[in-house]
């Protein structure tokens, strides 16, 4: 039993000092009182120093604790007891005051650790792309705040219903969706805890399911009874990233006591940074959703563009959609490689896929700028429309002059056999005359020199005109027209001839500024129509200045793609758009790049270019070709140095040209195909 008070024992051991001064006083002997002092002396001293030590101990003790706890340290013992009231009341209000400490400090450094989570979870979530991988770290980091044993994720879908969308268990998702509204009456589902924490942007806690009367558990009840599982405690809150629009809901079950890991009611505090983890999250979907959004339109756009530069020709169908398909196709195969010189090659992330495949859709996105009549040019004389008609109605009028001359030189006394004669004659000439400059516009044969003497010949013919051919014109013609000499009527005219007006002037191009480094022969001209220029056309039916049109294509494309503000993840689609005209020898255009400047994705894009042009089969200049006369053809380009040979190596060893050509040629054009004659020397 401790002593109500510590003085009582001082003062007791006093009194028995006095002792033998009262024995003195009373007349003891002195040999009697110094024996009795001894004795009471050897009596109370160990006392007094039990109690003293007692003392001593007790604050000693209660001194180191008071140390650890300065130092936030919880670690040590309890403080002792003691014999004393009030040494016993101090140390037992220390161990109070250490508990109370301790069950504080601990909660603020919990709080403390999930505000830091909720900040890395901010910095996290604004930084992860992958979209699963974002859902599971939500559900995952708000089970784990609020100390919870299962989790759930609904989403709102665009016809306005819950679905579920992640379970922090294994077991299947369920494929019912909670509608939030009644498909009949359009009433608001309440009924529901999750409908009705996303209809009215509210947290709703339950503390014990199976008591709940507000709303339908018959779900949660059901899965308990169904997987053994018992749902006590429930929190729901809903995600809502802007304008209070409610994009989904976090459901939590069971917190759990992390003390005793007993399932227990969910507390004010975790309320509140689950709600803060909630708001993060919301505006981390929002944004997701956004940024998919952002990427679906461009693609669409892209694809729609693609789509538009094939649909503007109708012999160029598909070329901006199969170009793509091939790319991918070897870029993939390349990817796999893991030996040569191919094997550091990779696409690692998903934006880098994603960069390419932009790139190879816009390929030739600048050709939206190059006209039909050019891309489309079938014959030598076709801008619009074939100008061989003109040139035939001219040989018609010739024809006419020769049945007049007939006719009037019977008028004139001669014979009419003979007058039948010559005009047979001069029938038979135009009949041969037109046929060979129809010939020649067709652009089928090597126009040699003497084919052009020719034509020259031909045009040296004449034929008058008595209209004006200043009438009809548009404003634009009107003006270009307008300082150039006017012959007057009747105007003698050349069959075939290289007018002024067949020349229109290059206007100023951005696109040629020196800053983009282009290496390209311009020509001076825009456009020459003149007849004997264009039929004079020596290979294909193309002028040099049609064929620098059609080659500008590139260059708009560079110009156009380099103009955009694209983002970090998308800066080299310029490069992958732009370079599929390049050689590995510098002899490509539009910048002549070398080996050293034209990386693996660009040497993949030439190739996949190349084949498709050689396989197409809905261009209007050139029959398409069979699978191995294609391969044939860029077997040689391979051994030219123009192309990559690793990867035409790759192309051949992984089934590439047939597997393009059973989807994309007609089956006319897939051949027997030898691969193994094209890959003799090549190294493995």
């Amino acid at each position: 039993m401790r002593l109500k008070n510590w003085t009582i024992v001082l003062a007791t051991f006093f009194v028995m000092q006095l002792l033998p001064v009262l024995a003195l006083v009373l007349g003891w002997a002195p040999l009697h009182v110094l024996c009795l002092s001894i004795v009471i002396l050897l009596c109370t001293l160990p006392l007094a120093l039990a109690c003293l030590q007692n003392i001593n101990a007790t604050l000693d003790s209660l001194a180191d604790d008071t140390r650890r706890i300065r130092e936030l340290d919880f670690s040590g013992p309890a403080a002792e007891g003691s014999v004393f009231h009030e040494v016993d009341c101090l140390s037992r209000n220390h161990n109070s005051m250490k508990d109370a400490l301790q069950r504080q400090t601990h909660a603020l450094q919990e709080s403390q650790s999930k505000l830091s989570s909720l900040v890395e979870n901010g910095l996290l979530l604004s930084s992860e792309r992958d979209r699963e991988a974002l859902f599971r770290h939500i559900l995952m980091e708000g089970k784990r705040i609020c100390n919870a044993e299962a989790a759930t994720m609904y989403l709102k879908t665009s016809h306005g219903a819950l679905r579920f969308a992640l379970r922090s268990m294994d077991d299947p998702l369920p494929a019912d969706e909670i509608p939030l509204h009644d498909p009949l009456t359009g009433a608001p589902n309440e009924a529901h805890v999750s409908t009705y924490a996303a209809l009215h942007n509210q947290t709703v806690v339950i503390d014990d399911v199976y008591a709940e009367t507000r709303f339908d558990l018959s779900g949660t009840r059901h899965f308990d009874a169904q997987s053994g599982y018992r749902t006590v405690s429930m929190i729901t809150v809903p995600l809502a990233a802007r304008h209070d629009e409610v994009i989904g809901v976090l459901q939590f079950m069971n917190a759990l006591d992390p003390h005793s890991g007993e399932v227990v009611a969910f507390s004010e505090q975790s309320l509140s940074f689950i709600e803060a983890l909630a708001s993060q999250a919301a505006v981390a979907l929002e944004n997701q959703n956004l940024i998919e959004a952002q990427n679906a339109l461009i693609d669409a756009m892209i694809e729609i563009l693609a789509g538009a530069i094939d649909a503007k020709s109708p012999y160029t169908g598909a070329h901006c959609e199969r170009v793509p398909a091939l790319a991918l196709m070897l870029a993939e195969e390349a990817c796999e490689v893991s030996e040569g010189p191919l094997a550091d090659f990779r696409f690692n992330t998903p934006d880098e896929w994603r960069e390419f495949r932009i790139g190879a859709w816009l390929h030739d996105c600048g050709k939206i700028t190059t006209p039909e009549h050019v891309v489309d040019k079938a014959t030598k004389l076709e801008t619009i429309y074939n100008r061989i008609h003109e040139v035939r109605m001219r040989f018609e009028v010739l024809l006419r002059d020769a049945q007049v001359a007939r006719l009037q030189a019977i008028l004139d006394g001669v014979e009419e056999a003979v007058a039948d004669a010559g005009y047979q004659q001069q029938f038979q000439r135009l009949q041969e005359e037109f046929a060979f400059v129809a010939d020649c516009n067709i652009g089928s044969e090597l126009m040699a020199e003497e084919r052009i003497e020719m034509l020259q010949r031909i045009g040296e013919r004449t034929w008058q005109r008595h209209f004006d051919d200043r009438l009809g014109l548009s404003q634009d013609e009107t003006m270009r027209l307008q300082n150039l000499p006017q012959a007057p009527l009747p105007a003698t005219e050349r069959l075939l001839a290289d007018k002024p007006q067949h020349i229109f002037p290059r206007p100023p191009s951005k696109a040629l500024d020196p800053k983009y480094g282009f290496q390209i022969t311009v020509p001076e001209h825009l456009y020459n129509f003149g007849e004997l220029y264009n039929l004079s056309v020596s290979r294909g039916t193309l002028t040099a200045e049609e064929r620098f049109k059609i080659n500008e294509h590139i260059i708009q494309t560079i110009v156009m793609l380099e103009y955009l503000p694209l983002p970090a993840n998308l800066k080299r689609v310029p490069e992958y758009a732009g370079t599929h005209h390049e050689t590995l020898l510098g002899t490509g255009y539009p910048r002549k790049l070398d080996r050293d400047s034209l990386s693996i994705p660009a040497r993949i894009m030439a190739i996949a270019d190349i084949f498709e042009a050689l396989t197409a089969s809905d261009r209007p200049y050139k029959k398409a070709k069979t699978l191995s006369e294609s391969v044939a053809i860029l077997a040689n380009l391979r051994d030219k140095g123009h192309i990559d040979a690793d990867l035409f190596a790759l192309f051949l060893r992984t089934g590439l040209p047939l597997r393009y050509a059973q989807r994309h040629l007609r089956p006319e054009q897939i051949d027997e195909l030898d691969i193994e004659k094209y890959l003799s020397g090549v190294p493995a």
